[in-house]
């Protein structure tokens, strides 16, 4: 009697642009939010306290480097009336952005960031880089910062979330297993592309040569939880 074989074909991997574009039409692995990052929420309450809204009013522009569905930026406009512009390489997650921004100041382009920005010097009061330029490589990272500092005016504020690997199992171990191509860098297991982990103190001297850090804190307990 003749076996009827079934091979199921494994499941297409999707890396960078194409996986974020399949994420933002529909989303397979994230839990894509329009709500604000409650990290940004935190940054602009202190800003606010520190700043008396000189930074965060409709005269300031606001870049935001790897926007997403532009909820961060929609979220500075509504509140503080403030106009920018956004950046992704997801065209998927740009369609989004215009959609949601229909009402507001705001610009939106697909774009690499590891790109010169297309903004003039001293340009912008703000500057976001939340959980982006970890997957650039070094020298793109280090130019990224670069073109941050020159499109920020004087006084200007740039906020950066990312990984820390302090006392991150986790991450200690995808180093060991999924080394990536330059050091503090491993492959990403879903996405499939190199992603880099500060420590704190490399984080630090790293915007250090560019900029003033005002604070850093742990947005979350990565210690307790292993």
């Amino acid at each position: 009697m003749a076996k009827h074989m079934r091979y199921r074909k494994p499941k297409r991997t999707r890396h960078g642009a194409a996986f974020w574009d399949k994420e933002y039409s529909q989303a397979e692995h994230l839990a894509l939010s329009e709500n604000a990052s409650a990290d940004l929420i935190k940054f602009v309450r202190w800003l606010e306290r520190e700043t008396k809204r000189t930074i965060l009013n409709p005269t300031s522009s606001v870049l935001d480097c790897g926007c997403g569905n532009g909820r961060n930026l929609i979220m500075l406009a509504r509140e503080f009336g403030m106009h920018g512009h956004g950046f992704d390489s997801s065209s998927a997650a740009i369609k989004e952005a215009r959609r949601l921004s229909a009402d507001q100041q705001l610009t939106y382009d697909v774009r690499s960031i590891a790109e010169p920005l297309p903004l003039p010097d001293a340009s912008q009061q703000l500057a976001l880089d939340m959980m982006t330029s970890h997957f650039l490589r070094q020298a793109e990272r280090e130019q990224l910062r670069d073109e941050i500092y020159r499109v920020l005016k004087p006084g200007g504020y740039f906020f950066m979330k990312t990984f820390l690997k302090d006392d991150d199992l986790h991450t200690a171990q995808l180093l060991k297993e999924r080394p990536g191509p330059e050091p503090g860098t491993y492959i990403h297991p879903v996405i499939g592309v190199p992603e880099y982990a500060y420590s704190e103190a490399e984080l630090v001297a790293f915007l250090g040569e560019r900029f003033i850090v005002h604070k850093t804190y742990a947005s979350h307990k990565h210690k307790s939880k292993g």
